[in-house]
């Protein structure tokens, strides 16, 4: 039997991936070794799948992959997103519930949800809150590398005081440029009418290739993309999961775990009911925070 000779694609694919380590060592470190960190160029130099994901990403396009890697590598030096972790993270944002990955959608992705409502602008924490959605982007990329994402922007009870139109442009750029080939799709659940011109700025921001992964749902369409298991009550949806923290959600210490989080036996069922009730007054609290000291609020 004759050995598998690799296909016209798979060997252009190669020639594109070789041509783009060329020209990333030629072109874009000729000036200065330190202009990126030095584990996303080991990166770029070692891992084909990387690279791959910034050329389809930018539809087999040398000179489009090149200018991606160059500006997410920049971005990522700025920011330190290799050294961000839980601990360099403000305990308060964790606990706000403002974003977290939890559930699947019907194709079986990660859900990235944003509740928009808890989003307030504040420059101030603007870096910290921007870092925060990359914690969560990188910590998923690292456990699941290779795995798309949904996007979950739940409007519900949210207005024009939660829109922040530069971290809308940020996290669009988190898919667009920072993490190729993460983005399965974006759904904005619920939205107001009154927020109708503000999304019609943010499609323009979208490139071809994410314009076609932007959907709008209502309460009851939400469902040909999410199955009702994996939606909150106020969706239509019969999941139970509340997000607290500590621990993260659907973390890999959190025995035994069910698709909800982790599983309570019947003893702690009753303090679990205590907690959840502790849970309701703290977000009640934190919510008249957000408006009495906007300094603390989410940046949306």
């Amino acid at each position: 039997m004759a050995e598998h000779e690799p296909h016209q694609g798979e060997q252009d694919l190669e020639k594109k991936i070789v041509e783009i380590r060329q020209r990333f060592k030629n072109e874009l470190l000729k000036d200065s070794t330190d202009k990126y960190d030095s584990r996303d160029v080991e990166r770029i130099e070692q891992e084909d799948a990387l690279v791959e994901a910034y050329l389809t990403w930018r539809m087999y396009v040398v000179d489009d992959a090149l200018k991606m890697i160059d500006e997410s590598l920049l971005w990522r030096k700025e920011f330190g997103i290799n050294d961000v972790s839980e601990g360099t993270i403000p305990r308060w944002m964790f606990e706000s519930g403002a974003v977290f990955l939890h559930g699947y959608d019907r194709e079986g992705n990660k859900l990235f949800w944003f509740k928009v409502k808890l989003h307030t602008k504040d420059a101030k924490t603007v870096v910290d809150k921007k870092k925060y959605v990359a914690f969560w982007l990188e910590r998923y990329a690292k456990k699941e590398p290779g795995m798309p994402l949904t996007v979950v922007f739940d409007m519900t009870e949210s207005g024009l005081s939660n829109i922040d139109m530069d971290f809308v442009k940020y996290v669009i750029n988190c898919f667009k440029v920072y993490y190729p080939k993460f983005l399965s799709k974006m759904i904005i659940v619920e939205m107001p009418w009154i927020m109708n011109a503000a999304w019609k700025i943010i499609k323009s921001w979208l490139g071809p290739e994410a314009i076609a992964k932007l959907k709008f749902a209502t309460k009851a369409e939400v469902h040909t993309y999410i199955g009702a298991e994996h939606l909150p009550p106020h969706l239509g949806g019969s999941d139970p999961f509340k997000y607290t923290y500590p621990p993260l959600p659907d973390d890999d210490f959190q025995t035994p775990l069910c698709e909800n989080g982790p599983m309570a036996g019947e003893d702690d069922a009753e303090s679990k009911e205590g907690e959840m009730e502790s849970r309701d007054t703290l977000e009640s609290s934190f919510n008249s925070e957000i408006v009495a000291k906007p300094k603390k609020g989410w940046l949306w």
